[in-house]
């Protein structure tokens, strides 16, 4: 295949790809990834760190690193994370050897993060393509009930989630694909041709 293009140019196979997946609280990023991984054995999950509490179904180390807020300062400091950000006044981060190494070996790495985080990706040294998919439910109504549905919130914080969310959906121009988490299948299916198709891009290269 690589005799048919310029020298300038590759494909992406070969090389891993970071696809990040973003979106408001109650978008199921969760279950859309966990049937993405289900489905493809090949693609790795970078478990991101967290200082906030751990949901009763959520297990350390597979949901999230569920760290002290000392720990998230250490691993700031000594650069062990690719981007960090504050949500719902808590703070996430991508563990940069987790993400790295796996891109280097050549995996696709499927990485869930908060907007903010997912843009700060975009910006981050990765030498391998970072790729933003926006995941949003059919209607703002179905974001409330899917929220609700967690029994986790009260008043106050649901509010709070929905005001997050409203300044999260303006930054939809800045990533490369839009997702409606409408039925779990078809958003998954949806998310599958995103992959396959940035497996098949036409790069350039420097020569």
């Amino acid at each position: 295949m690589k005799d048919f293009l310029p020298k300038s140019w590759t494909v992406q196979e070969g090389h891993g790809i970071a696809l990040v997946i973003a979106g408001p609280s109650g978008a199921g990023k969760s279950s859309v990834i966990a049937e993405i991984l289900r489905r493809d054995p090949g693609l790795a999950f970078s478990v991101s760190a967290t200082t906030r509490p751990r949901r009763p179904d959520e297990k350390d180390g597979h949901d999230y690193h569920f760290v002290s807020d000392t720990e998230f300062d250490r691993r700031v400091e000594v650069g062990d994370l690719l981007e960090w950000t504050t949500y719902g006044g808590h703070r996430y981060g991508t563990p940069r050897r987790e993400v790295t190494a796996r891109l280097i070996a050549g995996r696709d790495v499927v990485i869930n993060v908060e907007v903010q985080g997912a843009l700060a990706l975009r910006r981050a040294d990765l030498p391998h393509p970072v790729v933003l998919v926006f995941l949003v439910p059919p209607s703002r109504d179905e974001l409330v009930r899917r929220i609700r549905g967690r029994g986790t919130e009260t008043d106050a914080t649901l509010a709070a989630r929905l005001a997050i969310a409203d300044e999260e959906v303006r930054h939809i121009p800045e990533f490369d694909y839009l997702v409606v988490n409408d039925v779990l299948d078809r958003a998954v299916a949806r998310v599958e041709a995103i992959l396959a198709a940035e497996r098949s891009r036409l790069r350039r290269c420097s020569l």
